[in-house]
């Protein structure tokens, strides 16, 4: 049992903890609100005591902003829905059936999941040329799909194994068929589950550059990580600019993080160390 003076101590060195993290973040906000003579002046003001809202207004007008937030939107939510579904439906099995070659199979799931993805790129690439899906938002999103699809199914099957079997036979006592029992028992207990994956493959797909900058030679079928490295030219570095994109990037995820964190938290522990 802590002291209250120990519980003081933990407390200050969480706050100190997050204000270490946090303030990049905080950095990031401030010098957007600034003009560009604030921005280059040698001396930091952590508060800054005039704002301008002109570096939000250069971010949202560029040329190809909502092109690329559309572009982003359809890849990142279509690897989450095609993850989670393909991952379920291989999770399930994986947790609750016995069939030969089953233990090689999560075996083969985790060394896929330790592959590093620039090692994929040239492989990758030629697959996407040979089958002429260069230049498609589809090309990406299949390419996600196959980066999240080994944590999804790995994590997925954690949680599935966690829940107890006897709740599942109880139900086809009662006259509950398999997708009955799938979708009165299994599914809503996997809440935290699917949360927990479909945060890391959102944030997977949202985030990645090299892909979608190669993949992606049209301009029009790029997406916003590539949209941010136009902010920087041959004439320079439009900091206050590129630091109101970051904002603009960085709120929606921010926002869904705030939603989801409790599930997500029980999620990332629990499905982690059922294998």
């Amino acid at each position: 049992m802590k002291t209250r003076p120990q519980r003081a101590a933990l407390a200050a060195l969480g706050l100190v903890v997050a204000a270490v993290f946090f303030f990049p973040t905080y950095w990031m906000f401030t010098t957007a609100l600034k003009t560009p003579a604030q921005i280059l002046s040698p001396e930091y003001d952590l508060i800054p005591l005039s704002a301008t809202l002109d570096n939000f207004t250069t971010a949202i007008t560029k040329v190809g902003f909502t092109t690329f937030l559309t572009n982003s939107l359809i890849v990142t939510l279509g690897a989450v829905a095609c993850a989670l579904v393909a991952g379920l439906l291989a999770a399930v099995p994986l947790a609750r059936l016995r069939f030969t070659g089953r233990r090689g199979f999560v075996l083969l799931v985790l060394v896929a999941q330790l592959a590093p993805l620039e090692a994929l790129f040239v492989p990758m690439y030629l697959i996407m040329r040979d089958a002429d899906l260069l230049d498609t938002l589809a090309s990406l999103l299949l390419v996600y799909v196959a980066f999240t699809l080994p944590f999804t199914i790995w994590t997925l099957r954690g949680f599935v194994k966690g829940i107890p079997i006897e709740l599942e036979e109880a139900a086809m006592v009662d006259g509950c068929g398999r997708w009955g029992v799938f979708r009165r028992v299994t599914l809503p207990l996997l809440g935290p589950g699917l949360v927990a994956t479909s945060v890391f493959s959102f944030v997977t797909a949202w985030n990645e550059f090299l892909y979608a900058l190669v993949f992606m030679r049209d301009q029009s079928k790029q997406t916003l990580p590539v949209w941010l490295s136009s902010f920087r030219t041959a004439f320079g570095t439009d900091w206050g600019g590129i630091m109101a994109a970051s904002v603009i990037y960085a709120v929606p995820a921010l926002i869904f993080f705030m939603l989801v964190q409790r599930k997500l938290v029980s999620g990332a522990t629990a499905g982690a160390v059922k294998g």
